[in-house]
């Protein structure tokens, strides 16, 4: 079965053909500056290219993408309908969907329902299915969410502090996100120590320009350091993670700011860019900063440390215990550094990392050593294919019925 993975953005589509029998990727790429000046990448094992194209819309992207695909020389595909299942990256689906799902008018409008929740994503996200729905009108189409593997927290974790009704009324709560990267990589750190995921405590640390931590016992998510967006949390590149609103209402009123000023600040120029005084966002930057000295570079990359350690030591507690430490995503799976430092807090756990093990690179690698009583691990996050992974489940449910 041949799956194509979508993940629609507001100005760029990303994609990726994968076989779910070999889980080989068989064309990877992404088309770029949609509606401005356009631009295409497009890789498989023999094949790499990179140019201009004109991209007025996504159906022009998504009409690229199927042209190259079956092209003579170039195509890995006789025809386009050589694609089974078109797997669908949508990122909120609120409560209204807890797991992978063929897509439906009636989904759309429940997606379109939860487009205040993620007015940056959902949207862009159904663009991307519309242009594929115009153009492989007979395709299976399957949306997988960010969200959904969250929804199995309670409502102890979930739920605010705030008044029951705004629950009630529009289901302000802890959503979670991330969890595309979460399932695949809290199962394939069960696999890679070769432990039933029915029996494991793992907690996940997605690390990148976004972040989050995910508690996972026993398979499902009890936690997850994202909430009703996925603006809290830790310090991120740009974003600032958890902030007492109060300082918002003082900084509001001090520098005459309103509501949307505020979230421009927090979402735009905060986390370890504002802390490092608009100096950068990349984690890499702030290191080389750092080792000349500069100040704020490393108190941005140490204030990013402390948190995820913070969150890591709440979420042990939390599931009274933990198994498995795993580190991915851009910064969790290539900065050295900042794992060493995080887990350098961690020692109440009976934590030590093998410091030759921890700078080396693989697809999965245990960097704690024979000592600790946690294993620590670095796993490549692969949401491409866990989309793929779910398509092809639902596909193959639907066969069956």
């Amino acid at each position: 079965m041949k799956i194509l993975v979508i993940n629609s953005g507001s100005s760029s589509l990303k994609f990726q053909v994968i076989d779910s029998e070999t889980e080989a990727v068989l064309v990877r790429g992404v088309c770029e500056r949609i509606g401005i000046d356009g631009g295409f990448t497009y890789k498989t094992e023999n094949i790499s290219v990179k140019e201009q194209a004109p991209l007025a819309d996504h159906k022009a992207a998504v009409n690229k993408i199927l042209t190259t695909l079956t092209d003579a020389k170039m195509g890995v595909l006789k025809s386009f309908e050589e694609i089974d299942v078109v797997g669908h990256r949508l990122v909120h689906g609120g409560e209204k969907f807890t797991g992978s799902v063929v897509i439906t008018d009636e989904v759309i409008q429940a997606m379109t329902e939860c487009n205040d929740l993620a007015p940056l994503h959902n949207p862009a996200n159904l663009v991307g299915v519309d242009a594929c729905r115009q153009l492989m009108p007979e395709t299976l189409m399957v949306g997988v969410f960010d969200t959904a593997f969250n929804q199995t927290m309670e409502p102890k974790a979930f739920l605010y502090g705030l008044p029951y009704r705004f629950y009630e009324k529009y289901k302000i709560r802890r959503y979670g996100f991330h969890g595309i990267s979460h399932k695949y990589v809290s199962a394939r750190a069960a696999q890679f120590m070769r432990q039933d995921p029915k029996r494991v405590k793992t907690i996940v640390c997605h690390l990148g320009n976004g972040s989050s931590i995910c508690a996972v016992k026993y398979g499902k998510v009890i936690d997850n350091s994202m909430g009703f967006t996925p603006l809290e949390g830790l310090v991120m590149g740009t974003r600032s993670g958890d902030v007492d609103p109060g300082a918002l209402e003082f900084l509001a009123t001090k520098e005459n700011l309103d509501i949307h000023q505020i979230m421009t600040i927090l979402n735009q120029e905060s986390g370890v860019l504002g802390i490092s005084k608009n100096l950068s966002s990349d984690f890499r930057e702030l290191k080389d900063a750092g080792i000349k000295y500069n100040e704020k570079a490393s108190l941005a990359r140490e204030i990013f440390a402390y948190k995820v350690a913070k969150y890591i030591g709440s979420y042990a507690a939390a599931m009274n215990g933990v198994d498995n430490i795993v580190f991915t995503a851009g910064v969790g799976e290539n900065d050295s550094d900042i794992r060493e430092e995080i887990c350098e807090y961690l020692e109440f756990l009976g934590i030590a990392i093998d410091e030759v093990k921890n700078r080396e690179q693989a697809e999965a690698i245990r960097i704690s050593d024979g000592t600790s009583r946690v294993n620590v691990l670095v796993i490549r996050t692969n949401e491409e294919l866990e989309i793929a992974r779910q398509a092809a489940a639902v596909a193959a449910q639907i066969k069956k019925a």
